[in-house]
């Protein structure tokens, strides 16, 4: 009796070991693991056109375009606004503002084809990264759509084809992948920011960017959190997600020949999808970056 209950235990263990959390993911499961590397650019002189610096995602994108030695160009309605990402700089750097030798932040709205048009004529950008946002009582009810039509114009004027843009878990067809408590604010506090997130997508799906290189990122539960360097690309219900490990999938849409998920909208957490864990706090939510 005593050798058949250490044979059922091991048995036990081993199963539970197959079924661990580990460093890898095979892709035919339900989510793609992908560990993050700084991947080799398309052009060492090519800049990022960033839209929403000002933003909590945004700012990750700007700055660490930077760190990866790419230039960058911003557009935000208040540069001062543009300061060091919480997550990848620590909260005691927030106030700081974000500057480099490769940086450069231009005043302007998103809504206006002209101060669009400005990022463009500044020369040498060959990707863009959209991370809008904002209260839509702050930013009107088709600011994400219009802001990223100008966007479209002027990458199809100006021949740029790369371009990431974030919008949401539950936005498109994913609001299967979205919590309950969060599909209830879809259809009601929520509803018109997600009418405006699937007429954005719907651009590239069936609209005027459709023959963009582009990548609709869809993120879980975002915090302000430190990047873990850990982004799964999750076909079932979403987890939580640093915004600094958003910003540095975005790059890798922008930046990698080879990404593997252009013309998609991959939903991506790091806490794989067993977890959501919706950061309501002021630091989170930040300010809008239109």
């Amino acid at each position: 009796l005593d050798k058949m209950r250490v044979i059922v235990l091991s048995l036990l263990a081993a199963g539970a070991a197959a079924f661990a959390p580990s460093s890898f993911v095979a892709p035919s499961l339900r989510s793609a693991r992908i560990g993050r590397t700084r991947p080799s650019s398309l052009a060492l002189d090519m800049k990022v056109a960033v839209f929403g610096a000002s933003g909590l995602t945004g700012g990750e994108v700007a700055y660490q375009a930077l760190q990866r030695g790419e230039g960058v160009v911003a557009l935000a309605r208040t540069p001062s606004k543009v300061t060091k990402p919480q997550g990848s700089c620590g909260e005691a750097a927030v106030t700081e503002p974000l500057t480099d030798a490769n940086l450069k932040v231009l005043a302007g709205s998103v809504t206006n084809q002209a101060d669009v048009d400005a990022v463009f004529a500044e020369g040498g950008i060959t990707s863009v990264v959209v991370a809008l946002g904002g209260k839509t009582a702050d930013v009107g009810e088709t600011m994400l759509t219009d802001g990223t039509t100008n966007i479209i114009n002027a990458m199809k004027a100006n021949n740029v084809k790369r371009i990431a843009v974030v919008t949401s878990i539950g936005a498109g067809d994913s609001e299967n992948q979205a919590p309950f408590f969060f599909k209830v604010l879809m259809w009601t506090a929520m509803k018109k920011i997600f009418t405006d997130k699937n007429n954005q997508e719907a651009l590239f799906f069936n609209g005027p960017g459709k023959d963009l290189e582009f990548c609709i990122v869809r993120p879980g539960g975002l915090t302000v959190e430190a990047p873990t360097g850990v982004i799964n690309v999750i076909e079932g219900q979403a987890g939580s997600i640093p915004r600094a490990d958003v910003a540095d999938f975005c790059l890798g849409a922008v930046l990698e020949p080879d990404f593997p998920y252009l013309k998609q909208a991959p939903c991506i957490s790091s806490l794989g999808g067993t977890g959501w864990t919706k950061d309501r706090s002021a630091a989170a939510r930040g300010a809008m970056a239109e």
